[in-house]
């Protein structure tokens, strides 16, 4: 009569093949998690970018030339490496200005208006920006040149495993320039 039974070799056989079949399935599984994570936190980093570089756009392209209360020059902007402060297109007495908050690594946008000022963060806490650099080309008063704003930001997102980074740059440039006196 013959034996249907499996032999231990046959036993521990199967055992190291199932064994090699479910670790190679988690670490597919667990690597896909990871690359999730990774994606998920670069979209939300890149969101956050474009939202802050599209609201400090939008105030810059629309600036007014500051013959009163903002900046010392009858210019449009006052630029110096990591701030830039304006007058707004919707009340030239009222003052905008963005700059970094190295304490906390956030970008804040600052407003004078005719009640007080007042500070706003423009980045979540969960970034923090690294580099917030903003250059003043052209003066149409002493050059001629349509004045341009170029801001620079290198991000990324606070953690403890490797987390994304973005460099992100655009130049602006007035969108209703004043007529000169």
């Amino acid at each position: 009569m013959k034996s249907r039974a499996f032999t231990l070799i046959e036993m521990l056989i199967t055992v190291v093949i199932f064994s090699i079949i479910i670790g190679t399935a988690t670490g597919v599984f667990v690597s896909a998690i990871r690359l999730q994570r990774y994606n998920l936190a670069y979209q939300q980093l890149l969101d956050q970018t474009s939202y802050a570089m599209e609201y400090m756009s939008r105030a810059i392209r629309m600036a007014k030339r500051d013959k009163i209360s903002c900046i010392d020059e009858s210019n449009y902007y006052e630029g110096i490496g990591n701030s830039i402060t304006f007058a707004t297109y919707h009340n030239p007495n009222e003052c905008w200005g963005f700059f970094l908050e190295d304490s906390t690594k956030r970008l804040k946008v600052w407003k004078k208006t005719s009640e007080g000022e007042s500070e706003d963060y423009l980045t979540s806490r969960d970034f923090d920006v690294i580099s917030f650099n903003v250059e003043v080309l052209g003066d149409e008063i002493n050059d001629g040149l349509q004045p341009r704003v170029t801001i620079f930001m290198e991000v990324h997102r606070r953690g403890s495993y490797p987390q994304p980074k973005i460099k992100i740059q655009t130049t602006i440039s007035q969108r209703d320039l004043d007529v000169l006196p």
